[in-house]
């Protein structure tokens, strides 16, 4: 019995949508001659920022400390300490953009602060990925049953869907602003940016016997 008939076809699809996160940066900095002083000036400052934060509420998800580094400077050419820089950072991703021009402005007016962001992307697992998945499958269906109609077939069984490893947000589009004491007058202005998702699959499906009679006639 003759295999039947196969086709492969390539579908993709692409969306714009809206971010669904915004990711900050927040490095504090203390530098003096006593390392405990410089201990001691980030334990207070981290204190003030954590409490800056949770004055935002809800529109906050998750932060995250990490990045602690407190190193002594020594005196060119000799091994004498001449003082201690220590810094540390924090990761805040930000739901809510309402408030988020605001919180930007009182970040970056915080003293001995660097902050960098946002950094717009979308959650990971984002529905938005599954619904692109699906249009990028409809069409690939799509093309095979076209395929099938120009032979006089039509698609009988789907063989295989293979995922060509894209859908949710593959890689994030980033903006990112960099803000270090900035004057509280300064304001700032807030534009979410749009996320654009990509998915692209390989549908393999059977089709029926073609009928070749009508382009045999043609070309006759």
């Amino acid at each position: 019995m003759a295999e039947q008939p196969m086709i492969v076809v390539r579908g993709e699809a692409y969306r714009e949508v809206p971010p669904e996160q915004a990711v900050l940066n927040v490095t504090l900095s203390a530098r003096d001659r006593d390392r405990e002083a410089v201990v001691s000036r980030l334990r207070e400052r981290s204190a003030e920022l954590h409490a800056l934060l949770a004055e935002a509420g809800d529109a906050i998800e998750r932060r995250e400390t990490g990045g602690v580094q407190v190193y002594p400077e020594l005196k060119r050419g000799s091994e004498r300490v001449v003082a201690y820089t220590g810094s540390i950072g924090t990761s805040v991703i930000v739901t809510d953009f309402e408030p988020l021009g605001q919180l930007l402005l009182r970040l970056a007016g915080f003293e001995h602060a660097a902050v960098n962001g946002p950094w717009w992307q979308l959650r990971p697992g984002s529905r938005a990925g599954a619904d692109v998945r699906r249009e990028a499958i409809a069409d690939a269906l799509g093309r095979a049953r076209e395929y099938a109609e120009a032979v006089g077939a039509r698609v009988d069984r789907l063989v295989e869907i293979a995922d060509e490893g894209a859908g949710g947000g593959e890689r994030p589009m980033m903006r990112a602003v960099a803000f270090d004491n900035a004057q509280e007058s300064a304001g700032f202005d807030v534009d979410p940016q749009p996320q654009t998702v990509h998915a692209a699959v390989t549908v393999r499906v059977t089709i029926t016997e073609p009928d070749l009679e009508p382009s045999s006639k043609m070309s006759g």
